[in-house]
């Protein structure tokens, strides 16, 4: 009889924690500065951008998770005495971000991102691009209103973006949303 009310006890405490939660679902783009780490040859960031899907679910007072689904268009450009050279990679991007509210509307977050190769406009010929890349992203987040939202990151690439050169990705995001 203990175990089978200690049990209840533990189911119980589960649901209530459950309803606690709190589920958004939202939009963004932004803007991505971005280029290639790790390369003896001397690139230059390109501006691109990214957009797409969010939520953030609630699961305490000052924590939650934001797991996203965005197009990212990354690369870089590379200037020789001729003429300038720009890769853009397109990704579907797959963050999961950890948030810790310091103040009601301030937020630090950091997580990992999957990120899968759609499309490719290769002006410097890198070949046999990696059609997988993982990174790790850091930033914070700004509760603009009960609706609109700020955030600003920075992706560190830990992947080589090909096979056949020793690049990986760095994003700087700055991105504006909404929650519905």
């Amino acid at each position: 009889m203990k175990k089978l009310f200690i049990t209840l006890l533990f189911i119980g405490t589960g649901i209530t924690s459950l309803h606690a939660q709190t589920i958004e679902i939202g939009i963004k783009a932004g803007v991505n500065y971005a280029n290639f780490n790790g390369s003896d040859i001397q690139t230059d960031a390109i501006t691109s951008y990214h957009a797409g899907l969010v939520a953030e679910i609630g699961l305490l007072d000052s924590f939650s998770i934001q797991p996203e689904l965005l197009y990212s268009t990354q690369g870089a450009s590379y200037k020789n005495a001729i003429d300038e050279y720009q890769n853009e990679l397109g990704y579907l991007s797959i963050p999961v971000m950890l948030k810790l509210y310091v103040t009601n509307s301030l937020s630090l977050e950091a997580g990992p991102q999957a990120s899968f190769l759609v499309s490719k406009k290769d002006e410097f010929n890198l070949n046999d691009y990696n059609s997988f890349d993982f990174g790790v992203n850091a930033g914070l987040g700004l509760q603009i209103t009960k609706s609109l939202f700020a955030q600003a990151r920075y992706t560190l690439g830990l992947t080589e973006v090909s096979k056949n050169a020793d690049v990986k990705n760095s994003v700087v995001q700055v991105s504006v949303g909404f929650m519905f």
